[in-house]
């Protein structure tokens, strides 16, 4: 059994943020071997770094408990923070199934920060069908959704249902239908479903169901990030180059911080943050 480093991620506390499993040197690992890791692992995502292919470039795969996933924002960020933590910091480039990855790693406010900028993003409304199915799992009415931020499917590596909502308080009462979101999402190709409240322009609060992981909830996801950044520019939201917070994981006690960098003529998003070894090795 290959070393499993375990990092919490988008947070500085290791019991805050998300977690991911990261295996070093994985190229002799079968595709069910790392599988079988992810799913002993039990984090929503763990990721497995394989062959060197130039000077700070490698191959990387994503795997949750339940399958292969083509890029994951987390994982990659703490994958960047463990090889930053050994070599120095600086750029990293990762080759993903969704394309490549660049990661910049630096020390910072006594940690070490990560921001990876993703491949270019796009989105499309959602139709009648996807929403109206969507809010039936969730057991939510259109008039819980925010008419300023109306329901699209946004890509930043892999696909996420956006669903803006009215308040904070409708965004804390989740109580969905897992086996029918994990239906409809795989019928879609839809990695998560990003729910998320604008407090303030510059101010996100968000919660991703994730049942096609075998996961109710991430409670930090920097591809769903990515993807909203990418919605906003494209919704026109965005008019100069912003920097938008998004708070995650609150509800579910692992309270999460990505920053998103955002600039109107630019379709990738950079998604930045922390992450701190959960043991010791």
């Amino acid at each position: 059994m290959p070393d499993i480093l375990r990092y919490a991620t988008f947070t500085q506390q290791p019991d805050g943020g998300n977690p991911a499993g990261v295996v070093l040197n994985a190229d002799e690992i079968s595709d069910h071997g790392m599988q079988q890791i992810a799913a002993d692992v039990g984090y929503s995502e763990s990721a497995f770094v394989g062959t060197v292919t130039g000077r700070h470039r490698y191959e990387l795969r994503f795997f949750s408990p339940v399958g292969e996933v083509a890029f994951c924002g987390h994982a990659t960020i703490a994958t960047a923070v463990v090889m930053a933590e050994a070599d120095g910091p600086g750029r990293i480039v990762f080759e993903t199934s969704a394309g490549e990855v660049e990661v910049e790693t630096q020390r910072l406010d006594g940690g070490m920060l990560a921001s990876l900028r993703s491949v270019p993003t796009h989105t499309r409304e959602a139709s009648g069908d996807e929403t109206a199915r969507a809010l039936a799992a969730l057991g939510w009415a259109a008039d819980d959704l925010d008419p300023d931020h109306p329901p699209h499917v946004a890509y930043a590596g892999n696909n996420h249902l956006m669903f803006g909502v009215r308040s904070r308080e409708r965004l804390a009462d989740l109580a969905y239908d897992f086996d029918a979101l994990r239906e409809l999402m795989l019928e879609r190709d839809w990695t998560t479903v990003q729910l998320f409240w604008v407090e303030e322009p510059a101010v996100v609060h968000a919660r991703d169901p994730f049942p096609v992981g075998g996961v109710v909830e991430d409670p930090a996801t920097g591809a769903a990030a990515a993807a909203l950044g990418g919605y906003f520019r494209e919704l026109g939201l965005v008019h100069e180059p912003v920097t938008i917070t998004i708070r995650q994981g609150e509800d579910m006690g692992r309270p999460s911080e990505l920053t998103v960098d955002v600039s109107p003529d630019d379709p990738q998003v950079k998604v930045s943050g922390y992450a701190v070894p959960i043991v010791e090795y």
